[in-house]
């Protein structure tokens, strides 16, 4: 099984997609956001409208403000644009990722000097372009949408035949997805399935489905990120606000902590002897008992503290002797008692 060397248990990825909407200024400012919600990485995507659609190409279904070559072609960044907002990821210590969406966008990431490659859904049965970021020998990312298992198959092996330093990531290229279609039945499918790492790529509107993959296998979650829901643009509407967004990256160190730390039941009991006299019972006198009486259900019962003969006892004292008076209320001990 491959392994990402310098990546921490769970890598998060801020999601920022299109959100800048052509804004060099608020690309940078995303990327401020990110570092600060604690994200390891910021992704943006990649446009080079005549290379990768047609001019007619359809419009999806949760975008319709303008038609995707002008979209593209308006939010399009220049080689030396990119190469800044890498540089400034560097310089707030989040990793800079972009996803090719043409092979000439991998030849431009390339000379901006990307460490690794996210496939996104759409392009899962474009072999040519996974060739192309295969060859590179960089770490992929390579995320499963829209893909049946004989197509994320062929996706799969195309990449392994130059690397195994492969993640899949399961997504439902839903915006915004429901809870029913999340999935996390198929990343479980695919760890066993290729034997490799697997993510997330959580496009619900909630922190949850990425907190349950954390809990499940997940090594890498991705989710979008943006300034406010109400922004314009394909990604904006179904993103996680900062808050939301820090929240999330402290759930998923939380659940690294607590995967990372397992419990000695037996040593937990012992450390807490001292809240285990407090909070549990022992055996106690109901009535006042004189010396030589036989004991029987209706004299004895249970009471805090926990610091005499526990509850757990009481069938054992039933039927004994008391060898000395025993005074109502009293926390019994073997001394009051006959062998």
């Amino acid at each position: 099984m491959s392994t990402h060397t310098s990546m921490r248990p769970v890598w998060i990825i801020a999601e920022v997609g299109s959100v800048y909407d052509g804004s060099f200024g608020n690309a940078q400012r995303l990327i401020d956001v990110a570092a600060e919600c604690g994200a390891d990485v910021v992704k943006f995507q990649t446009h080079i409208a005549a290379a990768e659609t047609l001019r007619d190409a359809p419009m999806p279904p949760y975008f319709k403000g303008e038609p995707r070559y002008e979209y593209f072609e308006r939010t399009a960044f220049s080689r030396d644009r990119w190469t800044a907002l890498k540089a400034h990821c560097e310089a707030k210590g989040v990793e800079f990722l972009s996803s090719p969406f043409s092979i000439e966008a991998v030849e431009l990431l390339e000379t901006v000097g990307v460490a690794r490659y996210k496939v996104p859904s759409g392009e899962v049965t474009n072999l040519p372009l996974l060739e192309v970021i295969a060859q590179t020998g960089k770490p992929v990312l390579l995320s499963s949408g829209m893909s049946s298992w004989t197509e994320l198959d062929e996706a799969v092996n195309t990449i392994l035949h130059y690397h195994d330093h492969l993640t899949v990531l399961q997504c439902s290229s839903e915006y915004p997805c429901p809870y029913e279609e999340v999935g996390l039945n198929v990343m479980l499918e695919m760890r066993e399935r290729y034997g490799l790492p697997v993510g997330l790529s959580d496009h619900t509107l909630t922190p949850y489905a990425s907190l349950a993959a954390v809990v499940l296998c997940a090594s890498v979650i991705e989710k979008h990120l943006t300034f406010s829901r109400r922004m314009y643009g394909s990604d904006a509407p179904h993103s996680l606000e900062p808050p939301e967004f820090a929240g999330l990256v402290q759930g998923i160190r939380a659940i690294e902590t607590m995967l990372a730390s397992p419990v000695d039941k037996n040593a937990m009991a012992a450390h807490l002897r001292e809240m285990k006299g407090i909070f549990e019972k022992s055996v106690v006198s109901l009535v006042d008992i004189p010396a030589g009486t036989i004991i029987t259900a209706e004299m004895v019962g249970v009471k805090k503290p926990g610091t005499g003969i526990l509850a757990r006892r009481l069938s054992d004292i039933i039927g004994r002797t008391a060898r000395r008076h025993v005074p109502k209320d009293h926390l019994l001990s073997e001394e009051d008692l006959d062998a």
